[in-house]
């Protein structure tokens, strides 16, 4: 059967899109949720069940950053579909970074400056924006997060859960600017926990709203205050929206000799130090830290982290004597050789089974919670049914951005991988005294169950995808040694103990 130069065009544009949402490492479903569009409709769209819109391709492209590639396939595909109409102007070619018309809103330049005083820490976050789309703006999302111990997570949720974050002690206080006035904005809470919250930022106060109207700019500031008992010794900020320019200034008393680094890390790499240095200066008794960056990526995080080496060491914390794996043995964990986690664990049937499958589901999420406490694994962890000795296909995994909702999955199974692999070193909750090199797939493509019984199938990459196939490997019966090439040694973590 022959296609038509119109479906000839869609499919360039659904390859198109496939081809830069692969090469960012991104799942549908992630790239679904970045451009705020269902699953579901990327899906369709890449599998040229659904002819693309100009919205979708106008967000498509901004997300992507796939300097005009994505819109310029779509003004081929809209072309022939309008082809009574005359073609449009050539336009000129552009110049810098390109972004097609009515992307959406678009960070101009954002400046963030902490500063530590005798008060605890303050944070003020300006963010010039530009409506580059086809609607009104009418709220904006920010978060805030604190991690007193961030090598410690055990230690942080403790503390957090003791001494919770509150609205109270921030203090919020909320502007927008756009160079005529100065408006007070109104907010509302999204998500309140104990070490993170969510907030809308609304374009509205008690004189009425005053949305940000397609092709306009404006200033937002918002500023908080955080205890030191509070906030940890670090500040990170993470690139969501298309942004031209990144600030960052550390505001800190040079009496304490601090002492600043920087990280970076993104969907498609690892953690690795800034690619530009931290500049230090002096103002009286202050130590004033700056770093900045043009065009980051999306999805990209920034961290500035710092050491005070003008004040006393925090005391050691006790902990609880005996191996690692000894005390999560005590939490129920069964050890490496028992029988269970060597069978495959029996599937569920849904929606029959689900008030086993909630219980099972929650008993393991607790069992996380408590793990958190003794044993620290800051990239991330889960646990399968079977390593607790129950015969049941679940799975939860708690992914390495603590403040991203644990993955719950139900009859589990791999039904498709990305032929790149990577060896890096894994750990297991069953013997966590340990690490070894796994070979892993890059991407993972996972069919599952939800309670209701219906399945889906989530794609996972990278780090999530070393984590969820692990959790699937114990559920099949199978241990991440098993994976491992022959000869290759366990590593004691006392030997390893940045895994």
């Amino acid at each position: 059967m022959t296609t038509s130069p119109l479906e000839r065009a869609a499919e360039s544009f659904a390859a198109e899109l496939a081809r830069h949402r692969t090469g960012r490492g991104l799942s549908k479903k992630q790239l679904a949720t970045m451009m705020g569009f269902d699953p579901s409709y990327v899906s369709h769209v890449e599998g040229c069940r659904h002819r693309p819109t100009e919205d979708f391709a106008r967000r498509a492209e901004a997300v992507l950053d796939a300097d005009g590639a994505i819109w310029q396939r779509f003004r081929e595909y809209d072309q022939l579909r309008q082809a009574r109409a005359a073609p449009a102007p050539r336009e000129p070619a552009p110049t810098g970074r390109w972004l097609p018309p009515g992307t959406g809103l678009l960070v101009e330049r954002e400046t963030a400056t902490l500063t530590l005083t005798d008060h605890g820490y303050r944070c003020v976050i300006r963010r010039q924006l530009h409506n580059a789309g086809a609607e009104p703006v009418t709220r904006y999302l920010v978060r805030v997060a604190v991690d007193r111990w961030p090598d410690d997570p055990g230690r942080s949720n403790r503390h957090h859960r003791e001494h919770p974050l509150t609205f109270a002690e921030l203090g919020l206080r909320v502007f927008r600017d756009d160079g005529r006035s100065r408006e007070p904005m109104h907010w509302r809470v999204r998500h309140d926990r104990d070490a993170y919250k969510e907030i809308w930022l609304l374009f509205e106060n008690a004189d009425g709203p005053f949305p940000l109207h397609p092709g306009e700019r404006a200033e937002i500031e918002y500023a908080y205050r955080v205890g030191r008992e509070k906030w940890g010794p670090w500040f990170q900020r993470a690139v969501r929206l298309p942004t031209r320019h990144l600030a960052v200034r550390l505001d800190l008393p040079a009496a304490l000799d601090p002492r600043v680094w920087g990280v970076e890390t993104s969907l498609s790499a690892d953690e690795g130090p800034l690619r530009t240095p931290v500049r230090r200066h002096d103002r009286g008794d202050r130590a004033v830290f700056d770093w900045a960056i043009d065009d980051p990526p999306l999805n990209t995080r920034y961290r500035l982290q710092w050491r005070f080496r003008g004040e006393p060491a925090e005391a050691e914390r006790s902990t609880p004597t005996g191996r690692a794996t000894d005390r999560l043995h005590a939490l129920g964990l069964l050890p490496r050789d028992a029988d269970q986690p060597r069978r495959p664990a029996r599937p569920l049937d849904l929606p029959t089974d689900e008030p086993r499958a909630r219980e099972v589901a929650e008993r393991l999420t607790a069992v996380l919670a408590r793990v958190d406490e003794l044993h620290p694994f800051s990239a991330g962890l889960g646990l399968a049914a079977p390593q607790l000795g129950v015969d049941a296909a679940v799975a939860v995994i708690r992914p390495a951005d603590r403040a991203a909702e644990p993955v719950v999955l139900l009859n589990p199974r791999v039904v498709d991988a990305s032929p790149d692999t990577d060896e890096q070193y894994e750990g297991c909750l069953s013997f966590a005294d340990h690490r070894g090199l796994v070979p892993r797939p890059l991407r993972i493509d996972v069919e599952h169950a939800r309670f209701d019984g219906s399945r889906i199938i989530t794609s996972y990459s990278y780090g999530m995808a070393r984590l969820v196939a692990h959790e699937i490997d114990h559920l099949e019966g199978r241990l991440w040694t098993d994976r491992m090439a022959p000869g290759v040694p366990l590593v004691p973590v006392e030997e390893y103990p940045t895994v």
